[in-house]
């Protein structure tokens, strides 16, 4: 029997300036799952491409509760095809991903590689060895140049520097947010895709946590397009979220140079 994965997040917040605003946390391909809100009002669905959904509430002024659950059976995905309009979007520079600023970082030995698959690998395992993960480190303004001066960061901007570098090299690279079983400590993650001989592959520089039990929540040009929680014109306080995401067997060991695709 195929392994399951089963999520469950909670989160709060204080509205002070009523308002609509975006919540999205839905797992991609779900089997089922429940959005439920401590308010009363429907939300408005919004699909985006690449398996991104988010609902629209109107919040009135209170403190407020969200909790999710999602169930979805695992198993092996077939690669998402990199369309022309992708490779448009995701070789340019972006908010978090300034990759016209950057390119006097890129180690020069990325350049002489013959295919794009080793130039990816290159970068994951710089990164890795570059960077220290540090819960609580970096501030939600810094960007990969930030980050690479740094030397520390969380998820966020490990997959930020990885696609910086990745679109110096004009290959596609996108940022997804996904729940990670296995993760330490529990939280929302963030990983990144390559496009490599066509197809979107998944990496992550933090191995923290397997790719094969990665469920996609959202996925854009950086951190900027996938907040699981936007204000579209309401005022808020974020109190604290808690997330957990398991599977009911035991997770498989990830040999990071593998070609993993993201369901």
């Amino acid at each position: 029997m195929a392994p399951r994965a089963t999520v469950d997040v909670e989160f709060s917040f204080r509205v002070t300036e009523p308002g609509p605003a975006a919540i999205s946390v839905a797992a991609a391909r779900a089997d089922t799952d429940e959005l439920t809100v401590s308010w009363h009002g429907d939300g408005e669905p919004v699909e985006f491409e690449h398996g991104t959904r988010a609902e629209v509430f109107e919040l009135p002024v209170g403190e407020h509760r969200v909790a999710y659950h999602a169930e979805r059976v695992l198993g092996e995905s077939e690669p998402e095809r990199v369309t022309l309009a992708d490779a448009a979007v995701f070789t340019r520079p972006s908010r978090y991903c300034p990759s016209d600023r950057i390119a006097g970082l890129v180690p020069p030995e990325l350049f002489a590689l013959k295919s794009t698959k080793k130039q990816v690998d290159a970068i994951v395992r710089f990164v890795h060895e570059r960077l220290s993960y540090v819960v609580g480190s970096g501030r939600p303004t810094d960007d990969a140049i930030d980050t690479l001066l740094a030397g520390a960061g969380v998820c966020r901007d490990f997959a930020h520097v990885c696609i910086s570098l990745c679109r110096v090299l004009d290959i596609p690279a996108r940022y997804v947010g996904v729940y990670a079983p296995g993760l330490s400590p529990m939280d929302f993650h963030a990983v990144f895709e390559a496009g490599i001989a066509g197809r979107w592959y998944v990496f992550d520089a933090t191995h923290l946590a397997p790719r094969q039990t990665m469920l996609r929540i959202s996925t854009g040009r950086d951190a900027a397009d996938t907040s699981f929680l936007a204000t579209l014109g309401c005022e808020l306080d974020f109190l604290g979220s808690t997330v957990f995401a398991t599977t009911d067997a035991a997770l498989p060991e990830d040999r990071w140079t593998d070609l993993v695709a993201l369901g």
